[in-house]
């Protein structure tokens, strides 16, 4: 590789999960120049929905409508825990820059609070959580008067077959007597035998298609004070699809996620690549790590990539490289690695020990806190306890001693972690001579 084809830049980032796309986004706004590595495929697989914490301890299963005050137990019980790591001030910034990028992009939440909110799944569970897009929040108001039983519809559609809203409502039938389902063609569709989110999405933005869908929900609504829909309400004209729904019916919509991949993870992924373009973030969509090589003399690090040309030369790099799923960690029948460097792994000293012997323990498995260890600047140590790399940082799910899917706090770890190791990148960066 010759120094002709590398590009050059402030701060390269791998993995372009949630994690990866916060750094991103966070580096910019620091005026940094970035690189980010990878594709965003994992955010298909996401809800929408935006978590901070909402169960601990683990064990007990405690949920919290108080995500803050969780933290605080969180950092008094579990102190090793990266978000115990980070003071409440700069979560909610994090949050808050996190969600307003979104909303410049055309992806609006509702206003961040103090709590977390409940929203229904579509197998009629109900989740709590922080971020709540605003094609969602009617629901999640609807959930905050559910002692008054207030009438709603949910409307799904004939060979959707990811989405039950007559499952929904037996699930929550005993505590809400009064929400009603009711099943109808998707306009268009009607010879379909199976019907895809995406594509009712996209439908859904041509007006016809909206209206038609509209009159046949409209004589369905007898008394009900909102209407829940599968979130199929457009791609890159959501906004304008939700809207035009409760213009047209009258009352307050709400979507509801479907199974992944889903139409809002395609949402998510297309306003935080657009959120990441618009701050002048460079992309290797397609392109993975090689090797990773420092140069101790100048301080900087190359990057030489698989399917991209050339590579990439960084004063800092972060590892955004998710789990096992993102492949930032690997595992044989001995241990679990990192994948790209190396470095060592905090794990149960055998593989005996990574699961419980009950799948279903409410405690969890300890290989789901396998992960890398960091100093307080966010970087990986070594097996003799040192920084890797001076400017090596890591940050999302790859870090140990938190298990994110049981905790509910995936997007409050990927956030909140970007978020206090670009201030490190960023401080350190500006007391050494540009590269």
């Amino acid at each position: 590789m010759t120094r002709a084809k590398q590009d050059s830049c402030d701060v390269a980032i791998i993995g372009a999960g949630m994690a990866g796309m916060a750094a991103a986004l966070f580096a910019a706004e620091r005026g940094l120049s970035c690189i980010l590595v990878g594709n965003g495929g994992s955010l298909l697989f996401a809800s929408g929905l935006l978590d901070l914490l909402g169960v601990h301890p683990v064990a007990e299963r405690r949920r919290w409508r108080l995500p803050y005050d969780a933290l605080v137990a969180l950092a008094r019980e579990e102190p090793l825990h990266p978000l115990a790591r980070i003071n409440a001030v700069s979560i909610r910034s994090a949050f808050q820059s996190f969600v307003a990028a979104l909303g410049a992009a055309g992806l609006r939440y509702a206003p961040l609070g103090e709590r977390n909110r409940n929203v229904l799944t579509s197998i009629g569970t109900i989740k709590a959580t922080h971020g709540v897009p605003i094609s969602m929040i009617a629901g999640a108001d609807l959930l905050d008067a559910l002692d008054a039983r207030p009438s709603c519809l949910l409307v799904d559609f004939r060979g959707l077959r990811e989405f039950s809203a007559a499952q929904i409502a037996a699930t929550l039938g005993d505590r809400w007597p009064r929400l009603r389902h009711q099943r109808i063609e998707f306009p268009g569709y009607e010879a379909a035998a199976e019907l895809y989110a995406a594509h009712l999405a996209r439908a859904l933005e041509t007006g016809k298609t909206r209206e038609r869908t509209i009159a046949l929900v409209k004589p369905l609504l007898g008394d009900a004070r909102a209407v829940g829909l599968p979130a199929v309400l457009g791609l890159a004209r959501a906004g304008e699809v939700h809207a035009a729904f409760e213009a047209g019916l009258g009352v307050p919509v709400f979507e509801i996620p479907t199974m992944p991949t889903s139409v809002p993870g395609l949402r998510l992924l297309a306003a935080l690549e657009a959120a990441v373009s618009a701050r002048g973030v460079r992309r290797r969509h397609h392109a993975t790590v090689r090797a990773l090589a420092f140069d101790g003399e100048g301080g900087t690090a190359t990057l030489a990539l698989d399917g991209a040309a050339g590579g990439v030369r960084a004063r800092a790099v972060v590892l955004a490289t998710g789990r096992f799923t993102g492949r930032g960690l690997t595992a044989d029948r001995r241990q679990i690695r990192e994948s790209i460097l190396g470095i060592p792994v905090h794990q149960p000293g055998s593989r005996e020990f990574w699961h419980q012997r009950d799948f279903l323990d409410a405690s969890g498995h300890a290989i789901n806190r396998a992960g890398l260890l960091v100093d307080e600047a966010w970087r990986p140590l070594d097996a003799g306890g040192e920084p890797f790399w001076p400017r090596l940082y890591a940050v999302g799910s790859i870090l140990a001693h938190q298990d994110w899917m049981r905790e509910k706090c995936g997007s409050g770890l990927a956030i909140s972690t970007a978020w206090a190791a670009m201030q490190h990148v960023a401080r350190q960066l500006r007391g050494t001579a540009a590269g």
